[in-house]
């Protein structure tokens, strides 16, 4: 498909959604969806408030570190697993189980560990965020062609080497994968921190107008929210492709 034919698909995407989001706004009513129109406008408001982008730093703080260790500790876990075929075949059907787990169960411990503030949200976000790297990155290794293991045998090229020149080249497809959904999850997880046990960023501002029963600024946030995560997931998506079939 071409790049303007592509674009094309997501204007129609756009407007069917836009579309979809009016009717349903007319049919249930202001007071439980509002439209597109009026969340777009009060977007706006917020966007040019001092107070929205205080909340937006503490936020942003939170989520880049847990993207970073997310990214960092997910790779470098997924090393020491998948370079290993006995610690492959002992620690991914764990990792995959522990993956499974609602991680919202897990809050209580995180609150009792990390405490309220900062250091929490990172690491519920990091909590979401590094098991999709952990299993890519366990999985590309696995997935790797054969012929570059045992040369790098041959070469006698000690784990390090190998895992820098002879892994990472081959599996940093599966890499930029791997950060596209930990980027997601990790957004989750400090937004679902921030709605129970916190005094600030963006989903304590989210809970408290979900209190207030404003929804109007509920769904401006949300809208924000999903505009930006559609935003860098696109191009991290766009990465993505490109390297895959590069």
């Amino acid at each position: 498909m071409t790049a303007r034919g592509r674009m094309l698909d997501y204007a129609l995407l756009g407007l069917a959604l836009y579309a979809g989001w009016w009717a349903l706004a007319t049919m249930v009513g202001t007071d439980a969806l509002t439209p597109p129109n009026r969340t777009l406008e009060r977007a706006g408001e917020l966007l040019s408030t001092a107070s929205f982008w205080r909340h937006t730093r503490a936020t942003g703080t939170a989520f880049a570190w847990a993207c970073l260790l997310s990214l960092a500790g997910g790779l470098l876990i997924g090393l020491a697993v998948g370079l290993s075929r006995l610690a492959t075949e002992v620690g991914e059907p764990l990792i995959g189980t522990l993956y499974t787990i609602p991680k919202i169960t897990l809050y209580p411990v995180v609150l009792l560990a990390f405490g309220l503030g900062l250091s929490a949200k990172i690491a519920f976000g990091v909590l979401h965020g590094i098991f999709p790297v952990i299993l890519l990155t366990i999985g590309a290794i696995r997935n790797t062609k054969q012929v570059y293991l045992k040369s790098a045998r041959v070469m006698k090229l000690t784990r390090t080497q190998t895992a820098l020149h002879v892994l990472a080249p081959a599996i940093v497809p599966e890499i930029v994968t791997g950060l596209r959904i930990g980027f997601s999850s990790a957004l989750l997880g400090t937004l679902v921190a921030e709605l129970f046990a916190s005094e600030e960023g963006l989903g304590f501002i989210l809970i408290r107008a979900m209190e207030a029963n404003r929804v109007t600024d509920v769904m401006a946030l949300a809208f924000l929210l999903f505009a930006f995560a559609a935003g860098v997931g696109g191009v991290l998506l766009a990465v993505e492709r490109r390297f895959h079939h590069g």
